[in-house]
């Protein structure tokens, strides 16, 4: 198929600011909320701050699948994926908004439960507009390497939420700081976070075809066909492995930099510094993505991140500050392409699903590809957080030296493991490009022999 040419640059930047928000969320709640708001600003102990995101996206991560299913089945005239874009924007900015107000209960349990649910409630609604924003991506870009080009605007949105999601601390101090800030903060932020919802369900759009061609097979038989697609599991494994990684580096950063380097002022900076060596790092991806295989990509990407993240074992607080903001941009040359060629990877997945299986689902394939990323990453975020717990991390600047050296070597070295099983689990990955160019001609073939 040659691309689409309603995939103007445009059209791909509005589509982005989906990611923005989507990102946004993810970003604080791993940067500055499980971390450091739940435990430093509201007084949670740090096992129950860590158990707040486990329980809340366990329980979402079954809607996922179920909303990917409805999308797919989903038959109203404006389409099956830009109606819930509109549907779920509103509860998306509460929830959000409430997240960071002072839960109104003394003791611990009490507000332990109360953030729980709020974060279930925000998980249910982010997933409402994330699974089909995902499912819809694929049949918006129907060719291998326009997948690859609208991915890498998505993932310049997701960087992009980042950079908002570093700047709500800062907001939060600007305005008053402590928990009157933070919930102001997190109010402003929810607003942002709706209104772009508007702009994506005007510029994106649904094909015909796909949409005429309901599922035939059952819910739980679906699910059966996706959880034995070997080459989506082999996929999904290795992008699992690198989410707990991002997630794990976004959990860890701030603490990092406040209790191991002891400098807690430098967080937002090395943030905005990371970052922005991923945005310039994008367009040397997506080059280098044009005439190769993704997984080669990917694996390249993953390999360049786990070796120069390890050196941050090494870093002490002795060493100069320059120092650091010259090495933070190396590690993150390789962070983008950690997210950016799995998801465009899956809409080889479905292609290979729909000549098997004559069915289209975008919708189940994505909501199932995000179950596991949830569930995955809130087991990483859960697991770090308890061991600091038992090795003395507490509220407060002074943490004992247990706990700090945890915090050094967790964060170079853990994400580089998963990195690494990673790249293993995706060798010898049989979707090349070559085998996805027959795919497409074996459906082509298979649709004029249908209209006949």
């Amino acid at each position: 198929m040659s691309p689409d040419p309603r995939l103007t640059p445009a059209r791909k930047s509005v589509y982005a600011l989906g990611d923005v928000t989507i990102n946004t969320s993810l970003a604080a709640l791993s940067l500055i909320y499980a971390s450091y708001f739940l435990p430093q600003v509201v007084d949670l102990r740090a096992a129950l701050a860590g158990l707040v995101p486990l329980i809340a996206r366990a329980l979402d991560a079954f809607a996922d699948p179920l909303m990917g299913r409805i999308s797919d089945r989903t038959a109203w005239r404006s389409g099956r994926r830009r109606p819930w874009f509109l549907i779920g924007a509103i509860p998306y900015g509460v929830s959000f908004w409430l997240l960071w107000v002072d839960a109104p209960f003394a003791s611990s349990e009490g507000r332990f439960a109360y953030y729980t649910a709020i974060y279930l409630v925000h998980a249910l609604s982010m997933t409402v507009l994330t699974v089909p924003y995902m499912a819809i991506l694929p049949e918006m870009a129907t060719d291998y390497d326009a997948r690859t080009s609208l991915n890498t605007y998505r993932t310049l949105g997701s960087l992009i939420g980042v950079f908002a999601a570093v700047a709500v601390r800062p907001v939060a101090e600007a305005l008053g700081g402590g928990k009157e800030g933070f919930a102001a903060a997190g109010a402003i932020f929810g607003v942002l976070m709706t209104l772009p919802w508007i702009a994506v369900h005007r510029v994106t759009f649904e094909r015909n075809e796909f949409r005429t061609r309901p599922s035939e097979q059952g819910h739980f038989e679906s699910l059966r066909v996706v959880f034995f697609h070997r080459t989506f599991l082999q996929l999904t494994l290795a992008y699992i492995m690198g989410r707990i990684a991002m997630d794990l580096a976004g959990a860890l950063l701030i603490l990092y930099t406040t209790f191991w380097l002891l400098r807690p002022d430098d967080f937002e900076l090395v943030m905005v510094l990371f970052l922005s060596a991923v945005v310039l790092a994008l367009p040397f991806w997506l080059r280098l993505a044009q005439g190769r295989d993704k997984a080669q990509v990917f694996t390249i990407g993953s390999l360049w991140w786990a070796l120069t993240s390890l050196g941050l074992v090494f870093v002490t607080p002795e060493w100069p500050r320059w120092v650091i903001f010259a090495y933070v941009p190396i590690v993150g040359f390789g962070y983008a392409v950690v997210d950016l060629m799995p998801w465009s990877m899956l809409g080889e997945v479905i292609d290979q699903d729909d000549l098997e299986t004559g069915e289209r689902r975008e919708g189940l394939y994505n909501g199932v590809f995000t179950f596991l990323r949830k569930l995955g990453g809130a087991l990483g975020v859960f697991f770090v957080m308890s061991i600091l717990d038992l090795l003395g991390y507490r509220k407060g600047a002074e943490q004992s030296e247990t706990a700090r050296e945890a915090i050094r070597w967790m964060t170079g070295a853990a994400p580089a493991f998963f990195l690494l099983v990673g790249v293993l689990l995706l060798r010898a990955y049989p979707l090349t490009r070559r085998r996805h160019d027959e795919i497409v001609a074996e459906l082509a073939m298979r649709d004029r022999d249908r209209d006949r």
